[in-house]
């Protein structure tokens, strides 16, 4: 579109409506996930974990998943429905396409389930999953104040300082867990095209 500021689509009022309830389901079945693992792997002598401890562990084990899918229902959802009163269509589906890059990540857990972690699936998935969070979730940001910039006339470096403060904390809030799970995505993307696949079995 010409301008990314005044367009409108339904898209944009309808879908963090249906977001929300996706973030509470993936929390609670990313719990059930991990309380149900506790309960069979290796508890031939130990007892399976309380639904207290499995609790507890899953928060130490996933926190920051937890806190980004909290923040999304509870400050992102509020945002995106109510405050930005219509205003922002552009931006808003530009966040939304932060998504492309889940259901590669959610091939790779299958394929790892499966024990197909040494196949060219794999590692074709590993090189899209590194391609589409780039772009779609680490790059986005400095494309949203390029194009925020381009609307208003002002160079790229500009665009920060003309912003309220609170629109940048919040930008660098979204950016940083981001930035983190892209460094995880290229360690292991670093161990999958380092490591040898495993001799073939002998019959």
């Amino acid at each position: 579109c010409h301008s990314p500021l005044p367009p409108r689509h339904w898209l944009a009022g309808a879908y963090p409506q249906f977001a929300v309830p996706y973030f509470v389901y993936d929390v609670y079945a990313m719990f059930l996930c991990h309380w149900h693992r506790g309960r069979v792997k290796g508890h031939e002598v130990a007892p399976p974990p309380s639904l207290r401890a499995a609790a507890g562990a899953y928060l130490r084990k996933d926190l920051l998943m937890v806190l980004h899918h909290a923040a999304m229902v509870l400050v992102c959802f509020p945002v995106a429905a109510l405050w930005r009163q219509g205003k922002g269509d552009f931006f808003l589906g530009c966040l939304l396409m932060a998504e492309l890059s889940t259901p590669f990540v959610c091939l790779g857990k299958v394929l790892i389930l499966y024990q197909r972690q040494h196949t060219t699936l794999h590692k074709l998935n590993g090189v899209a999953l590194l391609v589409t969070f780039l772009l779609c979730r680490v790059l986005l940001f400095p494309y949203l104040y390029w194009a925020y910039g381009r609307q208003r006339g002002l160079p790229l470096l500009q665009v920060p300082g003309a912003l309220p403060p609170t629109y940048n904390a919040a930008a660098a809030a979204l950016l940083a867990p981001q930035l983190y799970w892209f460094a995880l995505i290229c360690r292991g993307a670093w161990r999958l095209f380092r490591t040898p696949p495993p001799p073939p079995r002998q019959p």
